[in-house]
């Protein structure tokens, strides 16, 4: 089956959003792994182990159809290792491969939230990549400008549910952007993030 306008924006996306995380994976420097982030209580490492288990999932649930019960705490704890950055190296490519199959936006996916379309997992973790990519320039550094295509489509991902994740307590609540801001501080203030 040909692969629809929506699915070919969205996994081009996902690739862009994967590839800057990376780029800010790469720019960590060796005492930063230990510095704190935008992201309560998470360091630098701890904000990379959270991205990188979150590629880890995607050849299980997508690839393979498993659930998150059949997986158990396969991917619980640390996962980085001694090797941060190649560790994360490796999730990431395995994670575009598995997104990158013939048909695999198409699938269906099993999620702890219930069953969802891949196609609307692989946007979820879109807008997750883009914002941790800004959580993780600001923690070392780094340039906080995200590309405009990556905040349109984070935007349109998160403003349907936005408010409900405060109340999961893994997001800090809204927070009123400045008068006249732009989209990506509209995004980061959605988020709970202060730009």
């Amino acid at each position: 089956m040909a692969e629809t306008r929506d699915e070919h924006r969205v996994a081009q996306r996902h690739r862009e959003a994967i590839e800057l995380f990376t780029e800010r994976v790469h720019a960590v420097g060796e005492g930063q792994w230990s510095a704190p982030t935008p992201c309560a209580d998470w360091s630098v490492r701890d904000l990379v182990n959270h991205l990188t288990v979150e590629q880890l999932w995607v050849p299980a649930l997508v690839r393979d159809g498993s659930t998150i019960e059949e997986q158990g705490d396969r991917f619980d704890g640390d996962q980085l290792g001694d090797d941060p950055v190649a560790t994360w190296d490796r999730a990431a490519q395995e994670a575009l491969a598995a997104f990158a199959e013939p048909g695999a936006l198409e699938r269906t996916v099993h999620l702890s939230s219930g069953t969802d379309s891949a196609l609307a997992y692989c946007s979820q973790m879109t807008m997750d990549a883009v914002v941790h990519a800004w959580d993780l320039s600001r923690a070392i550094g780094a340039n906080e400008q995200l590309p405009r295509k990556l905040v349109d489509l984070a935007v349109r991902e998160v403003s349907p549910y936005a408010a409900d994740l405060a109340r999961t307590g893994l997001f800090a609540p809204a927070v009123t952007p400045p008068p006249g801001a732009d989209v990506q501080t509209k995004l980061l203030s959605l988020l709970g993030r202060r730009p």
